[in-house]
Formats: C-alpha cells, structure tokens, sequence
C-alpha cells in the first residue's frame, strides 16, 4: 500500500509540474524572441520619429510621421498576440478611430497623429526595449546556468579523456580539483534550476503588464465603459417597462374599480330616502369590491417592495412568493443573510415575474426554486416541470428580467426545449 501510495504521489507530482514547466517555456519563448522584436521596434520608432520631426517643417515629415506611426501599430499588434499566448487569454484590441468618411486626402494621412492609441503604441516600441534587454540577459543567464553546472562533469571528462587515458584515476579521484568543481557547478546549476521559474516567468510578465498598461489598457477601460453604458440603458429600460406593466395594471384593476365602487355608493344613496332594504345590499356589495380592490392594490404593492422583504429578508419574502402561487413550489433558500437592498429587490422580482409566467404558461404540476450564495454570487434557480419554449428573445416577458439583471452586472440564462423541462437560472453579484 505504501509503495503504490508514493507512486500515486510521484505521478501526481509529475502531472502538477506539467503546467508550471508550459508556463516557464513559455515565458522563456516570450521574452527571447521579444528582444530582437524590440531592438528593431525601437530602431525604427525613434529613426522615424527623429527624421519626421525634424522635416515636418518642410512637410516631409508629416508622411514620415504617419508611416511610423503605422509602424508602431503594426509591431504593437505582434506584441499583443504574444502577450495573450502568455497569459493564456483572447488578446484585448483597442480601436483606432478612422478618418471620417469623405474626408479630404491630408486628413486622412495625418489622421493616425490624432489618435492617442497610436502614440501609445510608439510609446511602448520605445520604452519595452531596455526592459527586454534585462528580460532577456536574465533568461539567458538562468538557462545558460542550468545547461552549464550540470554538463560541466561531461565536458571535464571529455576534456581529461582528449589529454590521455593514463590521467584518468588521477582525473577522477578526489584532491584533483575535478571532483570538488564539478561538485560546485553542480550545486550552481541546482541552484539556477530552482529560482529559474520565478525569474524568468516574473520578467515575463513585468513586460508584458508594460505592454498590457499601454496596449491593452485603453481598450479594456472603453470595454468597461460600454459595459456600464449598456447596464444603464438596461435599468432604465427594465424600470420603464416595470412602470408601464404597473400604470397598465392600476388602470385594468383598482381604477376600474374604484369607479364601479364610486357608482355604487352614488346608487346606495339615492336608494336610501326610497329602500333601505336595497341601498344595504348595495352597500354590502361596495364593501366587498373595497376589499378586493385593496387586496389587489396589495398584490401590486408586492410585486414592487413588499414590506417583508425590507423587514425580514429574502427567505420569509420568497417563502410568501411560494405560498401565493398557484403551483405548488419547492423552495430551498441556503443562505439566510440580508444584502443591499438593491440585491435584495432584483432577486426578488425575478422571482416574482418568473413564478408569475410559471403559473400563466407553463402547465407544470410542480416547481423548485433554490437560493445560494457562491463567493460573491447570489445563484437563483426556477425550474419546472412545463411544456418549455421559454426564451428571452425581446418581447417576451424574460426579456425585461435579463435587463433587470444586466442593470446590477447579473446574468440570466434560461434552458427551455420544446416539452420542457424549464430551468431558469439567474447570478447576482452580492459582494
């Protein structure tokens, strides 16, 4: 047992290795093929910057401004392409605004000095040089130490072997000096071979967070900023649509009520000098249509902020949700935290719209709705067991629900074939 234990921990070992040595290979690759890539980045940059700058007073140097820049463009997409190799990701592109369409001839040849992405490129081709020449001195120092404390024995062998076979009990015996430095080369080597990872894959990747800072760094801010637009227009959106739902469903309900309960009491008293037999029944009848219209301007009140949810939290809310609808819901909430209010609130009426769909178009018999948390995520699944064809192509009621998610950095995906089973499954951040 304990021999096939030490292999199970030997092969373990190995497999674990496995990724380290892919990453260390890697940044070897990145950081020796990126010093001749910068050598000739930054001697072209800084040649045709010199000589364009220096004419454009005579207007030669406008179209030597614009091919160098172009230059810098083209080499900073090489790096780019390396630097995701390296960290194992799709490359982040920035975009480089056009001339605008019609433009004259000169401003499109001067447009590339306009635009900041360029100058960054340039940027980057000039000051990534001295920065991969220590990269590269340092990986070939590491690999150079490796290779030469452990081959020095051989080539001290060798090396006694080429002065004659009568010298070699004397070569290889201790007090000759051969053994006492091929134990130190030895050493050395170990000791390259132990710190190379760090080195070589820390040089790595201080390049290329250079080159990620000036490369990359513009495009993801403007990623980040198309995000939090389109979670704007989502929220707003999804609030408008909310408030259109609700406006509709106070004229279709209480509203038309409150007129029918307002002629009735006008009727009750007319009928009150002539039959009180009568006008009380009337009254009874205002009395009932009160109640239903409060029980419905409830139900409304609900689906907006419930006073349990802010009072009690999401599980005592989701509990009153279940026992409300119409099919009979499994509900299984694991995490009895409270949570901003604006989680809370979105959690909630997901819930809630999606029960209401549940149970208006489904035709399933039961339903399951689990609440957990995972890390900084809230992960709210509703299942059933219905006929599917739910989807949140726009203009379905889903629809509203994944903008209501986008609007708090959410997702919603929904799993709904032809003859169901359905499965909804919405992630709030929480932290």
């Amino acid at each position: 047992m304990r021999a096939g234990s030490l292999a199970t921990n030997r092969d373990n070992s190995v497999v674990a290795m496995r990724p380290m040595l892919r990453r260390l290979l890697a940044a070897s690759a990145y950081t020796l093929v990126g010093f001749p890539l910068a050598m000739i980045s930054f001697v072209l940059l800084v040649t045709g910057l010199s000589v364009g700058i220096g004419t454009v007073v005579i207007w030669v140097g406008v179209p030597l401004l614009t091919v160098t820049l172009l230059v810098a463009r083209g080499m900073a997409d090489v790096e780019r392409r390396r630097i995701a190799m390296l960290l194992e990701r799709p490359p982040a592109r920035p975009r480089y605004r056009r001339a605008p369409d019609g433009a004259h001839w000169f401003r499109r040849l001067v447009n590339p000095m306009a635009v900041g992405q360029y100058w960054l490129d340039t940027l980057h081709g000039i000051v990534t040089y001295p920065v991969s020449v220590v990269s590269f001195c340092l990986t070939i120092t590491w690999w150079g130490g490796i290779l030469g404390g452990f081959t020095y024995p051989l080539y001290g062998w060798i090396d006694g072997v080429n002065r004659g076979n009568e010298q070699l009990p004397e070569l290889l015996g201790f007090g000759s000096g051969y053994v006492e430095t091929s134990i130190f080369y030895v050493l050395t080597g170990c000791l390259f071979a132990l710190t190379i990872y760090p080195v070589v894959r820390g040089s790595a990747m201080l390049q290329a967070a250079l080159g990620r800072s000036l490369l990359t760094g513009v495009a993801e801010l403007h990623e980040r900023i198309e995000d939090l637009t389109e979670g704007r227009h989502a929220a707003a959106s999804a609030e408008a649509d909310a408030l259109r739902r609700l406006e509709r469903d106070i004229h279709d309900g209480p509203q038309q009520r409150l007129v029918h309960l307002a002629m009735e009491l006008s009727r009750a008293q007319r009928e009150l000098e002539r039959d009180a037999s009568a006008a009380s029944r009337t009254i009874g009848d205002a009395i009932t249509a009160t109640r239903e219209t409060l029980d419905e301007l409830r139900a409304l009140s609900r689906g907006i902020a419930p006073p349990i949810l802010a009072d009690r939290g999401l599980a005592p809310a989701l509990a009153a949700l279940a026992s409300r609808c119409t099919i009979p819901v499994e509900l299984d909430v694991q995490t009895v935290e409270r949570f901003p209010a604006l989680v809370e609130n979105t959690v909630y009426f997901v819930t809630a719209e999606t029960l209401t769909n549940v149970a208006k178009h489904s035709r399933a018999e039961l339903c399951s709705v689990t609440l957990t948390r995972i890390g900084d995520t809230l992960l709210l699944t509703i299942g059933d067991d219905g006929v599917g064809g739910a989807h949140v192509a726009k203009g379905h009621g889903l629809a509203g629900l994944a903008d209501r998610l986008r609007a708090v950095d959410g997702e919603l995906s929904v799993q709904s074939p032809a003859g169901g089973p359905t499965l909804i499954v919405a992630e709030v951040p929480c932290g």
